[in-house]
């Protein structure tokens, strides 16, 4: 066993940690060494077990798998990470990518698609779902004419909001937050909508991740 790949499994939910040790220990070359469930407990048990690949939830209580990542990161603690996840949304794959992240497969995918991705990331290579992919390449060539396009018209006020919707807030609470009248709060989200090119405040909040006026961290 001991040219196995050493994998920690980190994800707040047991039947799906439990799930994927029996689905992963299938595999002869494949061993789970440990398993955490939360963010802080994953860099603890990282630290102190050095497994060879995380396989990382994002959400997950106490440090979310971003938070996760960025922390390895900046704390200089080498180790190869693949999010395992719901979230399709390319804004995650490509704030992940930008912290660091070497894989990302989505948790609906097949069993082999998560094999492969282990031992891609694994032998130093970095592994994206081929329609993940593609939808990432987009992401980054729209980036600098998105930028250009919407987030320079906004006012200071107007991002303030932005940052406050994109936090779930509804306009009563961001009033209340920023000491303004809810009807002017209408009137900064009507003008922002209007300046971003969004309908909803859901579409205004992946605006605002994808321009990086909030960290999804």
């Amino acid at each position: 066993m001991s040219s196995s790949i050493k994998i920690l499994i980190a994800d707040d939910h047991s039947m799906v940690r439990e799930g994927l040790k029996q689905l992963i220990e299938l595999e002869d070359d494949i061993e789970v060494i440990d398993q955490a469930g939360n963010g802080l407990e994953a860099v603890k048990k990282i630290v102190e077990c050095n497994p060879d690949v995380v396989l990382l939830d994002i959400n997950m209580p106490r440090m979310n798998g971003l938070e996760v990542l960025k922390y390895l990161n900046e704390n200089n603690i080498v180790t190869k990470t693949l999010l395992l996840t719901i979230h399709n949304e390319v804004e995650y794959l490509y704030k992940a990518f930008e912290i660091g992240v070497q894989g990302y497969v989505l948790k609906d995918s097949e069993s082999d698609v998560l094999i492969k991705a282990i031992r891609t990331i694994y032998n130093g290579e970095s592994y994206i779902q081929p329609n993940m992919a593609s939808l990432l390449f987009k992401r980054m060539n729209n980036t600098k004419e998105e930028k250009e396009m919407g987030f320079n018209k906004l006012t200071k006020r107007e991002i303030e909001v932005l940052k406050l919707i994109t936090e779930g807030m509804l306009n009563k609470e961001i009033a209340h937050n920023l000491c303004i009248s809810e009807k002017t709060v209408k009137n900064h989200v009507s003008n922002i909508f209007k300046k971003i090119n969004v309908s909803d405040r859901t579409q205004a909040a992946v605006f605002a991740i994808k321009n990086s006026i909030v960290d999804i961290f």
